[in-house]
């Protein structure tokens, strides 16, 4: 279960480091994904969002028991 997100984290890294801001600002991947700014792509944001959304599906107990949805 604790793996079950990592693919969307190495992906959500992956947009990171393709956007303009860790390219250009050299600012770090948890300032770039903790802040809605327009140099980051909306394919980024909704990585992020789903990412959050795995991790918050690994505490709730109704999800632990049938398992993460989707990924």
């Amino acid at each position: 279960m604790s793996k079950s997100c990592k693919g969307l984290a190495m992906e959500l890294v992956k947009c990171l480091s393709e956007s303009d801001c860790v390219k250009v600002e050299k600012r770090s991947f948890r300032e770039c994904a903790g802040e809605k700014s327009p140099c980051i792509p909306s394919e980024c944001v909704g990585l992020r969002e789903t990412y959050f959304n795995c991790k918050r599906g690994q505490v709730d107990m109704r999800a632990r028991i049938r398992g993460n949805k989707g990924y």
